[in-house]
């Protein structure tokens, strides 16, 4: 008689010690010397009812997602990081690790979910816009100073958004959109080869991004082909 191979997916809340230590070391694995959040923060943010998950695959933990709440009167939750480990995105989990978040924030009372993104790593930004349908509210120049790690020395410039949790937003209609500002494909993989082009493009879509916005310009969605969509506020 055969059997059928079952993939063995779960996300459960870092509620022990062990789980804490664990969820660090994958996301210092992530994220390199840039260590987005120690052990004892982790803990802490667990212990005072903030969400905090490991997501595991056949029992090991590869990816991890942390978020906390806003200020009481928002409904809201900052999410700090929700990442994978390279070799296991492209496969649906992160979509998975986001709508867990999603039910877990809709069964707090939670009306939507905030973070910041570089708006130079266009996997994201497809992600965040198109996939999950969250907005674009705002744009920080160098946000967490110059990091080591996962920019590469290059300055922290962070396009903030925002996450209805009840009505996702939909991409922008063709006959709406007015500008496109095109991004690399791959930053990460140019930051390695090239930093000076890296540091180029940084700098030219900080430029850009100050220019339509000041004309009154809006991003409403993402394209992997165009970039970033325009519309009118």
């Amino acid at each position: 008689m055969g059997h059928t191979l079952v993939t063995m997916r779960e996300i459960r809340d870092l509620d022990t010690v062990e789980l804490i230590l664990e969820a660090q070391g994958v996301l210092d694995a992530i994220r390199g010397p840039e260590r987005v959040v120690d052990a004892g923060t982790l803990r802490a943010l667990q212990q005072s009812g903030n969400y905090a998950v490991g997501f595991f695959d056949e029992g090991r933990m590869v990816g991890a997602s942390v978020a906390f709440f806003g200020a009481p009167a928002t409904r809201s939750m900052h999410s700090h990081i929700t990442a994978l480990l390279p070799e296991f995105r492209g496969r649906g989990w992160g979509r998975e690790l986001k709508e867990h978040q999603r039910q877990w924030a809709l069964s707090q009372g939670v009306g939507h979910i905030t973070w910041t993104f570089d708006p130079l790593v266009a996997r994201n930004a497809h992600f965040f816009l198109t996939v999950l349908g969250a907005r674009v509210t705002g744009y920080a120049v160098n946000q967490y100073g110059i990091f080591g790690g996962g920019d590469a020395g290059d300055e922290s410039d962070r396009l903030d958004v925002k996450w209805s949790l009840a009505e996702m937003a939909s991409p922008p209609a063709d006959d709406d959109v007015v500008e496109a500002l095109a991004i690399p494909s791959d930053v990460e993989q140019m930051r390695v080869e090239n930093p000076r082009e890296a540091y180029e493009w940084r700098m030219s879509v900080r430029r850009e991004m100050a220019v339509l916005t000041n004309r009154g310009l809006a991003i409403a969605g993402f394209s992997p082909e165009r970039g970033y969509l325009f519309v009118r506020a």
